[in-house]
């Protein structure tokens, strides 16, 4: 409190003009306050570590850490239904070239949507890492994630099961085949490479190799969903947003959620704090 409201003695002062040009005290944000108390209980917390202090004092802020309630942005049913037809129509109409990334992308919507993987996540994920199990008499995936919070195992819903299936049975093309060598060979593109310089997925590669950041901020752009009604972009993030938001419309307990999606439950008992 002391920091918040006593202006520093010597060097640059934080001030603010007013039409009088008299120079008044302008506080540190709120935003500076919580990085110097970071910093500060690190160094307190090495003097714990070399027995300089007895115990570590309680720094923690007589008020809300955050001053607003944010709300990340995610897809409504309704435009998450128009996002997946949009890359479902993209995937059918693509060029020949451009085909096999077309799809993968409107499968990569559709995982994500369906079993709320954050984008890092689905990254890492090989197909060894998943599998398809019998649950209540509906086919579900068991995938075991590894992010950043370490190593977990999650439950997918029933709609994320074909586009898995898809994802692993996709040919790609082998690097022989690739636009640009059969362009460096003066090859027809217009026709597709032959069927045996077709590579299948194996055990140990990616559910979803590559980057299709590009390709779905185009697809968002040319659909008008890359705002959300609060002006704020979406991203694939919002997908994992997405899932955890519908499941909550549908009435599921937010504490299984949280612990199915790996997330810390304190921070969904705090309403303040950035989550949907």
């Amino acid at each position: 409190m002391h920091r918040a409201t006593t202006p520093p003695v010597g060097g640059k002062q934080p001030v603010k003009m007013t039409k009088g040009e008299v120079p008044i005290y302008r506080p540190p944000s709120r935003s500076t306050l919580h990085d110097e108390v970071v910093t500060l209980r690190l160094v307190l917390k090495t003097a714990i570590r070399h027995d300089w202090l007895a115990h570590l004092p309680d720094l923690s802020p007589p008020y809300r850490i955050q001053g607003k309630i944010v709300h990340r942005p995610w897809f409504s049913p309704a435009e998450y239904k128009q996002l997946y037809q949009a890359t479902r129509e993209y995937a059918r109409t693509a060029r020949a070239d451009h085909r096999w990334e077309a799809e993968q992308l409107h499968d990569y919507v559709l995982f994500l949507g369906n079993t709320g993987l954050r984008p890092d996540e689905a990254g890492n994920l090989g197909h060894r890492d998943v599998s398809i199990e019998e649950e209540d008499g509906e086919q579900i995936l068991h995938i075991e994630v590894r992010g950043k919070r370490g190593v977990g195992y999650c439950k997918s819903m029933p709609g994320a099961v074909h586009p898995y299936t898809r994802l692993r049975d996709r040919p790609q093309a082998a690097p022989s085949q690739t636009l640009r060598a059969r362009r460096r060979r003066g090859e027809d593109l217009t026709q597709p490479a032959p069927a045996s310089e077709f590579k299948y997925p194996d055990l140990t590669d990616k559910v979803l190799p590559g980057n299709h950041i590009k390709m779905f901020n185009n697809l968002l752009e040319r659909t008008k969903l890359k705002l959300d009604r609060d002006g704020k972009p979406r991203t694939a993030y919002s997908l994992r947003h997405t899932y955890i938001c519908v499941r909550l419309m549908e009435g599921a307990d937010i504490y299984q959620i949280a612990k199915k999606r790996r997330d810390d439950r304190e921070i969904l008992r705090r309403p303040h704090q950035e989550h949907p």
